[in-house]
């Protein structure tokens, strides 16, 4: 399976919120390949997409998150752009830490994103940042958004167009109704260290895991999410793959990357597969792995 990982490293909107839960979803038919996800509306096909026209319908909003010169040789016809790491503090002791809640809610209401609106993220690296923008919204109230199955080039792939003019598009003003059953922190991870009917996953490559973990994590990378084509797998083979690691949908699950960014990726995959209690430890190993005062082991 091949990334593209190499080019780079690494109104009110409430769960007001009610409302954005009574909200339609203002998405496409179910395709196949969704069929038998729990949550299919958390991801959109490019086929569906393309079949709605040339241009996107009434309240769906795409939203761009590759790199600006990717966006600039060629997008979605009507995709706005976001910086892949726009979110993301420029100034941290711990790498990957997210902006203040204030300057993301003004960030996403310069987006032109509002509770009525279908949000839709696409990368072109396998959903790794598209994936990240899903958590965020969800973690920040908005329920009505989704992924790009396959991102840009799996919307190529299917015949769709590509524009170059970048749209114009009015700002909003967003406020976020955050949920902090989407979010974990350091304490959280440790105080669930002894709970049966917890799991904590640690989604990176197998070789950062063996050099430094978290004791009582299980590693289970996030790039297996995807098939040969850099799409998600269907439902029950991922379902078969968590399962033969102990993580079936009756566990209280966290899990954790270097910095915030691959676990998103599980976290959008467990959310597809219906499970109901699934957090990201956002500030990972990174934060982790540099405190002398956390436990940790090698393998």
């Amino acid at each position: 399976m091949t990334f593209k990982l190499s080019r780079r490293s690494f109104g009110l909107l409430t769960l007001g919120a009610a409302a954005s839960a009574g909200l339609p979803r203002l998405g496409f038919a179910q395709s196949a390949h969704s069929a038998g996800f729990a949550n299919p509306q958390l991801l959109a096909e490019p086929g569906d997409l393309i079949g709605a026209g040339a241009a996107m319908p009434e309240g769906i909003v795409l939203i761009d998150v590759r790199p600006r010169d990717e966006y600039d040789a060629g997008h979605i016809p009507g995709a706005r752009h976001l910086d892949p790491n726009a979110v993301v503090a420029r100034q941290s002791p711990v790498d990957g830490t997210l902006l203040g809640i204030g300057d993301i809610e003004a960030l996403l209401g310069a987006m032109g994103i509002a509770a009525d609106r279908r949000i839709v993220f696409y990368d072109d690296r396998g959903g790794f940042h598209a994936a990240r923008m899903l958590w965020l919204m969800e973690y920040m109230g908005h329920r009505n958004v989704a992924v790009l199955n396959g991102g840009w080039s799996g919307w190529r792939e299917a015949g769709g167009a590509a524009a170059k003019p970048a749209p114009a598009y009015e700002t909003t003003v967003f406020q976020a109704a955050l949920s902090p059953r989407r979010h974990a922190t350091a304490d959280d991870v440790l105080a669930h260290r002894s709970d049966p009917d917890a799991v904590l996953i640690d989604v990176r490559p197998p070789k950062m895991y063996e050099e430094g973990h978290i004791p009582w994590a299980v590693n289970i990378p996030w790039a297996k999410n995807l098939g040969e084509d850099g799409r998600f797998r269907p439902a029950a083979d991922l379902l078969a793959h968590f399962k033969s690691h102990g993580v079936t949908p009756d566990r209280n699950v966290i899990m954790h990357c270097q910095s915030g960014l691959a676990s998103s990726h599980s976290y959008v995959t467990l959310r597809l597969l219906g499970f109901p209690r699934v957090r990201v430890y956002h500030r990972s190993w990174a934060e982790w792995g540099s405190d002398p005062a956390l436990p940790k082991a090698t393998s």
